[in-house]
């Protein structure tokens, strides 16, 4: 029987639909439980915390049923949990919020001399498949964990701001940002090289087991390799939103935890300071000064300048995710905000559009702070 091009690309069609259907299923199905038995978020009752309206906090949940696909968030204010909305222990991909992990894993060993931001990426034999240029091999670790290291090459996996991407070796290092994948894949290999672990076990020993993670399995990690691209691959994170909450805390807490110092308060401090100027972040991404939402970028943290004249996000940063993960953290309020939505397969392969934007978290933003005394 002849079959016909239309008939041919239902089928093509049905064949992906089905294909990445079952993938879907698989990843689903093969969720790891937690490794250990971690330690629940205290909460904070209405009547203990003056200033928490739960009728106000209802507009929220309100707001996320009819307007977003929130799949879980979590809000805690002076270390408990004021509030919880969706499934916040389904464990799912946390997109570039990894990047602002993995520069609170930096801190201890960059303490401790193990990792010096003033060596180059040549000196440590960093190369690429096709070979890095000269002046490219002079970018150091810390123009690589600021996203300014110059090196232009293609990374393992997309997601990064191709528009500002430039010809190779025409910037020197340091000299100009752009949120470059390369640099961020590369600086989780530095980690792995100088610490002799993983990223994955760099999160179990300095943040899973020490914050009492209640979702954490490493199993569940998973990295993104396409060595026809880039040598380095994306280490991917997988948690939940009430543990993404307590890294949030952390740095709320200026990296002390029950007692303990786990990341010294410069590099808090350091990490959450400005590298790239606002100026700049508008320029990359066609915002100007009369733009409400306004920008800077430290060491793998998105820091707040100016957030729709609320005065409290001053000195406030976040982490940020494509399809709607985030951590923020708005210390002037002692807040943290945990915020997930779980992207489907086809959604994640940027086939069908999902999840929460970027500007409809910024209204959920503007709906919870106000509410919060």
């Amino acid at each position: 029987m002849k079959i016909n091009n239309k008939t041919k690309r239902v089928i093509k069609i049905l064949s992906i639909t089905i294909l990445c259907g079952s993938a879907f299923f698989f990843t689903q199905c093969t969720t790891h439980r937690a490794a250990f038995k971690g330690t629940p978020l205290e909460k904070e009752t209405v009547e203990t915390n003056t200033g928490f309206s739960q009728q106000k906090l209802e507009t929220v949940t309100n707001y996320l049923k009819e307007n977003t696909e929130t799949t879980g968030l979590v809000i805690l204010q002076n270390g408990k949990m004021i509030y919880e909305y969706g499934d916040i222990q389904e464990v799912s991909y946390i997109a570039s919020c990894r990047k602002s992990v993995l520069s609170m894993l930096y801190g201890k060993h960059i303490e401790n001399g193990t990792i010096d931001l003033n060596e180059t990426i040549g000196e440590l034999g960093i190369d690429d498949n096709d070979g890095l240029l000269p002046k490219e091999k002079e970018a150091t670790v810390g123009d690589i964990i600021t996203s300014r290291s110059g090196v232009f090459h293609r990374p393992a996996n997309g997601g990064y701001d191709e528009n500002n991407i430039l010809e190779r070796g025409s910037v020197e290092p340091g000299e100009y940002f752009v949120y470059n994948n390369w640099d961020f894949n590369v600086a989780g290999y530095i980690l792995e090289q100088k610490t002799g672990n993983t990223v994955y076990e760099e999160i179990e020993q300095q943040l899973a087991i020490p914050l009492g993670f209640e979702d954490w399995n490493i199993k569940n990690q998973k990295r993104k390799v396409s060595k026809k691209k880039s040598k380095y691959s994306a280490y991917h994170i997988y948690i939940s939103t009430r543990d993404m909450a307590k890294i949030g805390q952390l740095m709320l807490n200026e990296g002390e935890w029950n007692g303990e110092q786990l990341i010294s308060k410069e590099w808090i401090k350091k990490s959450t300071s400005v590298v790239t100027p606002v100026n700049v972040v508008n320029e990359r991404y066609w915002r100007d000064e009369t733009s409400d939402l306004q920008l800077s970028y430290g060491y793998m943290w998105w820091l707040f300048e100016e957030f729709m004249g609320i005065e409290d996000f001053e000195g406030a940063y976040t982490a940020s995710g494509y399809g709607g993960q985030y951590i923020t953290v708005i210390p002037k309020r002692n807040i943290v905000i945990a915020h997930k939505s779980k992207l489907n397969l086809l959604e994640l392969w940027g086939l069908k559009s999902g999840g929460v934007s970027d500007n409809q978290y910024y209204k959920i933003l503007e709906k919870i702070v106000p509410v919060i005394e």
